[in-house]
């Protein structure tokens, strides 16, 4: 075995059957133990994350109605709002019993409503992404539409905190827009879900299915008050509070003890879980549950965790064209006019691949969805965006072989409540940041990456600079992973100095493995993070999320 293979070996920590770590040898065995007794160095199993955890392929669409949209009404190129002709074609499709299809033709389509997905076993599929495959384009943004009622509790609560974008030297003092991270004109809900909670006054009584005192961070396994109102294949939500206030154990777990600042909403809302897993029941023995994916963090009596219902649906499918938005003028941050294509909320197993989205303020929004895979996207245009793909509010979400072409403002993001998500095999060719944009995210995986960079004049870049509201800092929580990031420096300096990339400095215990590039770099990241493999590129694995996966799956 060579050095970089030994080496990574040392490294992986992964879970595999009911064990917390990878079978090792004699030989390595003492470093292992000596890297991972520890509670601040731990490598999370990512494999679980996309469609189906990561064991099936993407569906292709057979023995499934299909519904033509042209049969009623959609007529590509003619320079006339379709609409009309998408949203009856739409409750068509909803009407089916079985699996359904709907099938758009190649050529321009214009859409100025927005497109509710309602229902599982929904494919809304095009003739392609590129030339002579199916654009839909939106001409006006989301602004000058009807106000969605999902998003009713959003407007109160930008108000309620006089959520003001404030930029003195711009003139600029203009009220947060709805759509600045949520909406778009493809939108997938599960009818009368809320979505996210934002004020106290429309909580109502969640079903509690059952209630947990004891269980360790990466098992499966653990025991229930009363089962009775679990079953097999169930996919429900765990939730993990604080009940104990500013110096709760819970908020250690997360971040560990630093000189950090932890913001406010990490206690002030006792009754928002501050963990959430949606997870899938696999085995029930007594009162003893087993659930497919590794728990994310220790269970114990003072975190109230419990299992709750989650409302979602199931198997629904974007494939195979182009979003186009008219180019427009750059507002401000957090003002954005509604350019945003496709908003998925309440989706389990479900997908995304082979779509363009030209000029959008942002590509695709999610909050509330698991096991996701968004795969084969790309996103251009003159415009500066706020968002290209984001992760937020999601569990084992997998963004594969995305293209970031255009400038946008957090080009790849793990936002609010992210866990156990990855992307892989990405590339970011303008401004790139692997933005972590506090609230509680952890455990996400930046995972064979390439972004292409102009260095400041100083010889540093702030690659990981985190946003984020101070009231959910710091920018993300333990044991956040880079894997193989490869930076490609598009200028030379006069120094043999190496570039510095940095920009983190209040996120704790990341781990961050191969950063190499065509020149050579150092890495600052911070606290306590564990940094290894500085200026060596992971040939030999370049992606941990495969190597986990065909670990787990025995190839």
């Amino acid at each position: 075995m060579n050095n970089i293979i030994y080496k990574i070996g040392f490294i992986l920590l992964l879970i595999v059957c009911q064990s917390s770590f990878i079978c090792i040898t004699a030989q390595t065995a003492a470093d292992i133990t000596a890297l991972t007794v520890k509670s601040d160095k731990y490598l999370p199993d990512f494999s679980y994350a996309g469609y189906h955890f990561g064991e099936k392929s993407i569906p292709i669409s057979k023995d499934i109605t299909t519904i033509n949209a042209i049969d009623y009404g959609v007529i590509p190129n003619d320079q006339l709002d379709d609409s009309k002709a998408l949203l009856e074609t739409l409750e068509k499709a909803h009407g089916v019993n079985g699996p359904v299809k709907i099938q758009l033709p190649a050529g321009r389509i214009i859409l100025s409503s927005i497109l509710y997905f309602e229902r599982s076993n929904m494919v809304f599929s095009g003739a392609g992404s590129g030339e002579l495959g199916t654009e839909i384009f939106i001409p006006r943004p989301m602004m000058y539409l009807e106000n969605p009622e999902d998003l009713k509790e959003l407007r109160e609560y930008l108000v309620d905190l006089n959520k003001i974008q404030k930029e003195k030297k711009n003139n600029i003092h203009i009220p947060f827009s709805q759509y600045a991270w949520s909406g778009g004109m493809l939108w997938t809900r599960s009818p009368g879900a809320r979505v996210k909670k934002y004020l106290k006054k429309y909580d109502t009584p969640t079903p509690v299915l059952a209630k947990i005192n004891v269980g360790e961070r990466g098992s499966r396994s653990f025991m229930v008050d009363d089962p009775s109102k679990l079953a097999i294949g169930d996919v429900v939500e765990m939730q993990w509070f604080n009940k104990e206030g500013e110096n709760a154990q819970i908020i250690t777990e997360l971040y560990g003890n630093y000189d950090i600042k932890i913001g406010s909403h990490h206690w002030n809302y006792p009754d928002i879980a501050i963990v959430k897993q949606q997870v899938q029941i696999e085995k029930i023995e007594g009162k003893q549950v087993t659930i497919k994916s590794p728990l994310l963090i220790n269970i114990k009596p003072e975190y109230k965790v419990q299992m709750v219902e989650w409302t979602h649906i199931e198997e629904v499918g974007f494939q195979h064209f182009k979003i186009t938005f008219p180019n427009s003028n750059y507002i401000a941050h957090h003002v954005e006019q509604g350019y945003n294509a496709i908003y998925l909320t309440r989706v389990f197993n479900s997908w995304v691949k082979d779509v363009v989205i030209d000029n959008a303020d942002s590509g695709i929004l999610t909050e509330s969805i698991a096991n996701t895979s968004i795969e084969d996207v790309t996103t251009t245009g003159e415009k500066k965006a706020h968002y290209t793909v984001q992760i937020g509010g999601v569990h084992n979400v997998l963004v594969k072989n995305l293209s970031v072409q255009n400038l946008a403002i957090h080009p790849l993001s793990f936002n609010t409540f992210a866990t156990k998500s990855v992307y892989t095999n990405c590339e970011i060719y303008n401004t790139p940041i692997l933005d972590q944009h506090s609230g509680a995210n952890h455990q996400n995986l930046f995972d064979n990456i390439k972004v292409y960079v102009n260095p400041n004049q100083d010889g540093s870049y702030p690659l990981f600079a985190g946003g984020g509201a101070g009231y959910w800092k710091p920018s993300h929580g333990s044991f956040s992973t880079f894997w193989n990031i490869n930076v490609h420096f598009l200028s030379q300096f006069d120094t043999a100095d190496p570039i510095l990339l940095n920009g983190m400095k209040d996120g704790a215990n990341a781990i961050v493995i191969g950063v190499n590039g065509n020149k050579e770099v150092k890495v600052e990241y911070g606290p306590n993070a564990y940094i290894d493999f500085i200026n060596q590129p992971l040939d030999d694995i370049p992606s941990l999320y495969i190597y986990q996966l065909n670990l787990r799956l025995g190839k």
